[in-house]
Order: C-alpha cells, then structure tokens, then sequence
C-alpha cells in the first residue's frame, strides 16, 4: 500500500489513541471545541442552502449541496474541533478499555451541548445578517421549508436516516485518520459526505442549525409568507418549534447517528482489527 496511507489495522489504533486524547480533554476544552464544530458544520449547512434554494429539480440541488457541505468536516478534522457525530469513533477506545464510559459519555454530551451552541448562534448570526432576505426572501422561505420537512419525518425514517447518515460521516473520518497529508485528508472527507448529502441522509449537528435557522426566520412574518407560497402547509409552519427540533428530529437522528457512528463503524473495525482471544 501506498506509504502515504495507513493500513485499516494502522487507522484501528490511531483511531483508538485519538478518542484516549479526546477523553482527556478538559469539559472547558470540549465544550469550546464543539461550539467551534457546530458553527464549521452551520457553515457547510447554510452555503449548501444559498446554492440550492433555487434549484427546482431535487436530484440536482442534492447533488449541487453534496458538493459544498463537505467543507464544514474539512473545517473540523483540518482545523481542530470536535463534533459530536465524528467522536462516536471513541467506542474503540472504550472496547479497548483505554477509556471509562463515564469519560466516553461526558465527552459525548459536553462536545454535544457544544455543537448545539455553535449551531444555533450560527443560525442566530445568519438572521441578524439580514442573508436570510437573500433573493426576495427565498432563502428565508426555503430556510423554513426545510426545517419543517425534517420535523415531519416519521421517528423510525428519522432514526434510519441518523444511522445511515453517520455511517458515512465516521468513515469520511475514519479514512481521512489514514492519510498523511492534507490533500488526501480532503478527499477522503470529501466523497462520504458528498454521499450522505445527495442521499437525504439525517445529520444531528447539521439539523442543530437547518431546524434552529427555520425557527428564526419563522419569525419573521414575511418569510412566513413566501414559505407558503412555495407550498409549505401553515399548519407545519406552526408545529415548529424547539420542541418539534428536539422530539421529532434530534432524538431519533442523534440515536440513528450513535448507532451509526460507533456500532456501524467503530465496533465493526475494532472486532476485526482489534479483538483479542481472550483465551
């Protein structure tokens, strides 16, 4: 194999010192780290929303968004932060008993607590921006309807969604743990999530700013109109809300994702490249 690429065998055991390292960040630390996560991932998610809002054809604008949203990972893994969906890899650490489940379970919801803050003063930022009236206001009307499609997923699509989703996202991870070099490190990222994009898969940290920008702009009563103008049903404006982003989208994505992330990908590579015989 190329020198410039770590064998899966050689990512296992990165992967496992990298959750160690995570763990023992201080909660300050992590909670710092997971604001600046949040707000890389709002990025990707708002610039991805400013370049489709217009496209009609659905196929088209999930491909046209896949090839954006990317950048807010990039951001994550190249400039140092943590997020939440990334760090589900940290089951490795645990299976191999490098760390407790109490340091696993205060990083998850401290880097958590993180993303939702970076998120939603992201969103918050992008409405006092005034960017939301981009286009006569479609932006914010499109801002709306997509809060309000992810709200009015089913708990099991949402739950399947979750775990497809960061399926895809702790490879994206997982892949570029195994590069070298910067470059490679972006393409490695790239390609995984441009699936999960173009896929329609669900996002928890994503979600934290698409639903929360969504209950922003629904402030405004001239985005309102324009989001039914563009065929979202008042009564589906009306259901949302921070309840309807925590009950019927965050719970059962966040679940979705966990199972994902840490069963899907991390228990997986660490029963194949890292269990011991106990015998």
């Amino acid at each position: 194999m190329n020198s410039n690429f770590l064998t899966p065998p050689e990512i296992a055991e990165f992967t496992v010192n990298v959750g160690i390292k995570k763990a023992n960040l201080t909660i300050v630390n992590q909670f710092i780290l997971g604001i600046l996560a949040g707000a890389f991932i709002a990025f990707g998610s708002q610039v991805s929303s400013m370049a489709t809002h217009t496209i009609e054809d659905a196929n088209i604008a999930k491909f046209v968004g896949g090839l954006i949203f990317p950048a807010g990972l990039i951001l994550v893994v190249s400039a140092g932060a943590e997020l939440f969906t990334g760090n589900c890899l940290m089951i490795m650490s645990l299976a191999e008993k490098k760390i407790s489940i109490l340091q696993l379970l205060r990083s998850w919801i401290v880097v958590y607590l993180g993303n939702l803050a970076g998120g939603v003063l992201t969103a918050l930022l992008i409405l006092w921006s005034g960017q939301l009236n981009f286009n006569g206001g479609l932006l914010g009307a499109f801002t709306i309807k997509t809060a309000v499609n992810k709200i009015s997923l089913s708990f099991l699509n949402a739950f399947i969604l979750g775990v497809l989703c960061n399926w895809l996202v702790c490879l994206a991870v997982w892949t570029s743990f195994g590069a070298k070099d910067g470059i490679s490190k972006t393409v490695m990222i790239f390609f995984p999530i441009w699936l999960f994009i173009a896929s329609g898969f669900e996002h928890s940290v994503a979600n934290m700013y698409y639903i929360s920008a969504g209950i922003f702009a629904k402030s405004n009563e001239f985005f309102v109109g324009k989001a039914v103008g563009e065929g979202v049903l008042p009564d589906l404006i009306e259901s949302l809300n921070w309840s309807s982003m925590f009950v019927k989208n965050l719970l059962p994505v966040t679940l979705g994702n966990i199972l994902g992330g840490a069963g899907f990908t991390g228990l997986i590579y660490w029963f194949v490249y890292l269990r011991r015989d106990k015998k």
